[in-house]
């Protein structure tokens, strides 16, 4: 992962970034408008400066690449505010103000234009923060640091600027793979769909670890039970729950796996169901798993591999929340390290960090099965992707 200082960055525009429109494969919509923005993170670098964006309109068919809307330094992940007025960004980077530490960004979003608008940058209170997410109420960031192993709360002061840490819970232990798991390494940071609980995939732990959460004071409390275990190796990398709060979903890096698992609300308790694995029968290669979706409707999930390239699309039991899979899918491209279902429910966008591309696949909303006929659109370094419905 990488491990850079907050600086200036001397680097050069994609120019397909600037090309006409593309071609969009989503289906025209008639609720709401139909449009929305799309915000792209990045490792920054050569082909990179920052945060892309892109104006979609499902209606005409179209994407259309509004370039680099911000520089700031390895914008590795984002989230927006319920509101759609701020975007937050990690910075992943091992040292913030002479600290041994990363940041986080918070920026104001011009609906118009898609430009962001720097606000400010505070410490992410640990290094190499990967993974962040804004809660319910719109008052608090939680950033989990995937470097040493720990999760901090910031809290969104009025004008959308942050503070500093209010919350911090630093994790420990170890696990049996000795290359990736000789210490804790915090990869996600999840909240229930009620807001009271927080739960963060620890990869180095092979544990999901569950706080309760307090919006109002931006505070942490070890849950009863304080986590649930995955096997041996595992590595949990991401959460998502499902639209119907009795489900959750953990993708596991090292082993390439898939973890149902049954939730209770009122306790905040999961209890494993099933295990799967997000690769086709008979692959031997190498390969690593990095982000779990599920579709608003319920019925599907999709898993990226990195190194078989792929992503295999899942339908999910009505009844128990199991997966059975339907489909492996090429990206079209190298090392998908996320993927995200825009607002519509249509279309799966991929980004394959290592060939600085992201392919959007049209969505089979009776299959769940993806179909390439979407655009390939150039950007450097994609690593995550959100977005922004527009009225």
């Amino acid at each position: 992962m990488p491990r850079t200082s907050l600086g200036p960055t001397v680097v050069s525009l994609a120019v397909s970034d600037l090309l006409a429109p593309l071609a969009f494969s989503g289906k025209a919509v008639a609720e709401a408008s139909g449009q929305y923005l799309a915000y792209v993170g990045t490792f920054t670098g050569a082909r990179s400066q920052g945060i892309y964006a892109y104006r979609c309109d499902a209606r005409s068919s179209t994407v259309t690449p509004l370039g680099c809307v911000v520089e700031t330094v390895n914008p590795a992940f984002l989230a927006l505010n319920p509101a759609g007025t701020h975007l937050y960004a990690v910075n992943e980077i091992g040292e913030f103000k002479g600290a041994k530490t990363g940041a986080v960004s918070a920026f104001a979003v011009d609906r118009e234009t898609g430009r962001l608008r720097l606000l400010n940058q505070v410490s992410s209170a640990g290094p190499g923060p990967c993974h962040l997410t804004v809660d319910a109420s719109g008052r608090q960031v939680l950033v989990a640091n995937y470097t040493g192993g720990s999760v901090a709360v910031l809290p969104i002061l009025p004008g959308g600027s942050l503070g500093e840490a209010t919350a911090r819970v630093q994790h420990s232990g170890s696990s049996v793979n000795p290359d990736r798991q000789r210490e804790p390494h915090a990869h996600c940071v999840a909240l229930s769909p009620d807001n009271r609980f927080a739960f963060v995939a620890d990869l180095g732990i092979d544990q999901v670890k569950g706080y309760r959460f307090d919006p109002t004071r931006g505070t942490l409390t070890a849950n009863d039970p304080a986590f649930i275990a995955l096997p041996p190796g595992s590595g949990p990398r991401h959460l998502a729950f499902h639209p119907d709060g009795r489900h959750a979903y953990v993708i596991t890096e090292l082993l390439s796996t898939v973890s149902v698992l049954d939730y209770a609300p009122k306790a905040g308790a999961f209890s494993l169901r099933q295990t799967v694995s997000t690769l086709p029968d008979g692959f031997t290669g190498r390969s690593t798993a990095a982000e779990i979706a599920v579709h608003p409707s319920g019925r599907y999930a999709y898993g990226s591999n990195r190194g078989h390239d792929s992503v295999v699309a899942f339908a999910i039991a009505s009844d128990t929340g199991e997966l059975s899979p339907v489909q492996h899918i090429r990206t079209g491209g190298k090392t998908p390290r996320h993927i995200a279902i825009d607002p519509l429910g249509h279309n799966l966008w991929v980004e394959n960090q290592d060939s600085d591309n992201i392919t959007v696949f049209r969505i089979d909303e009776l299959t769940g099965r993806l179909d390439a006929t979407g655009p390939v659109l150039t950007v450097g370094s994609p690593v995550c992707v959100q977005f922004l419905p527009l009225p």
